[in-house]
């Protein structure tokens, strides 16, 4: 029904380029009515969403006092996603970190402001997830297991000596790898593991999103949010959690703010004011590009970590084996809460240095970010200015 309307509409969105294109600033035609006509047609085009990976944009960062080319290197390349390694021009070794992505309805580009800063002083890997309805049927099932699996096959692609951040919902999957990997003495097993803003354990400070992943049945789910892929794309017939459904469940939490944004760029673009605009249109360019997530990694995320919160109770199984974040006993432990986080409620991460109960208190360290939300955990002033030297020190601390 989704790709139909869509379908329906683009007709709609090709006429307003073609009109934006087409209209050029007629002599005695009102030039106030000329500007909220090209801003009508531009807001038109802009009424879609993006089922492809948008560029993370970084071509150069700043290393010191120099600016240095950066260009992206597949390291290696899976089914379901691929290491994606941000190569500077440099001869210093640096660092190696690894940035574990969300996967929840975004690609892995909504943390390029992330990487961006963390290029400065370290050489970063990030894990780039496949939109599921581009991976065949054959290529099989992707769950909360097979995720844990990618980690630790990416961080032996690192090799000795790498760090790991993770960011959101891979909390939980990054730890357990790291325990995994520290149980059966994998040289790869990083030096830090940095958790940022993950639901760990819900049961502490419950948000309305781990309300509502708790109050309805697995299968209200599996029946209201879960459905095919259409014919005509690669994945055709994989069950997937549709990338649009998240987004509509995101949008939702914060629609009056959505709302307001848009008005504001209807009104930046008909003052004439590109700068202003563009920054609301690089924001939701990057937030409507969606990817489906495949059914038994969604039902599963749902099942045991928001409702059973198995890390936490000591449930968390990987391929039958249980998983015992206490033979952590070298990897140094920093978890990262933002105090107005709605997604992820406070103590929901710092439950990690329970769990990781033979770390020796000098390996382990939390930092509560005052007056940030979810978002902010990670990316903008804040974090570039007081999260990530937090994260800088935790890695120079151990390498």
């Amino acid at each position: 029904m989704y790709q139909g309307f869509d379908d329906i509409i683009a007709p709609l969105r090709t006429s307003a380029l073609l009109g934006l294109s087409m209209s050029p600033r007629l002599s005695g035609f009102p030039a106030s009515l000329y500007r909220h006509n090209t801003a009508l047609l531009e807001m038109m085009s802009r009424f879609k969403l993006s089922h492809e990976r948008p560029a993370y944009g970084i071509d150069s960062v700043q290393v010191g006092n120099r600016l240095v080319p950066t260009t992206e290197e597949v390291v290696c390349d899976l089914p379901f996603g691929q290491l994606l390694r941000f190569r500077r021009d440099i001869d210093v070794p640096q660092p190696k970190v690894l940035v574990v992505a969300p996967l929840s309805g975004h690609f892995a580009t909504l943390l390029a402001g992330t990487v961006r800063t963390l290029l400065r002083d370290h050489d970063v890997y990030i894990t780039d997830w496949k939109n599921a309805r581009d991976v065949p049927l054959d290529a099989g099932a992707f769950g909360v297991d097979e995720y844990v699996a990618y980690l630790i096959r990416f961080l032996e692609e690192l090799g000795p000596g790498a760090h790991v951040l993770a960011v959101c919902q891979p909390c939980v999957q990054t730890l357990a790898a790291v325990a995994v990997m520290s149980e059966d003495r994998n040289p790869a097993t990083p030096l830090s593991m940095t958790l940022m803003a993950g639901p760990l354990d819900v049961r502490e400070s419950p948000t309305e999103v781990n309300k509502l992943a708790h109050d309805k049945p697995i299968e209200w789910f599996r029946q209201n949010v879960i459905a095919s892929v259409p014919p005509r794309f690669p994945g055709a017939g994989r069950r997937v959690y549709p990338g649009f459904v998240q987004l509509t469940a995101f949008m939702a939490m914060n629609m009056d703010r959505h709302q307001a944004q848009h008005r504001r760029l209807y009104d930046h673009l008909v003052a004439g004011e590109a700068e202003e605009a563009h920054k609301i249109k690089e924001f939701y360019d990057e937030y409507f590009a969606v990817l489906d997530l495949t059914a038994e990694f969604y039902l599963e995320t749902i099942e045991r970590i928001f409702q059973r919160a198995e890390l936490a109770t000591g449930d968390f199984t990987y391929r039958g084996r249980k998983v015992n974040p206490g033979a952590i006993r070298h990897t140094a432990l920093l978890t990262v809460e933002g105090g107005r986080d709605d997604i992820c409620g406070l103590g929901q991460t710092s439950a990690a240095h329970d769990m990781c109960a033979s770390l020796r208190p000098h390996l382990k360290r939390h930092h509560l970010q005052a007056n940030v939300g979810h978002y902010g955990v990670f990316n903008g002033r804040k974090w570039d200015q007081q999260i990530y030297p937090v994260v800088r020190n935790t890695i120079l601390s151990m390498h």
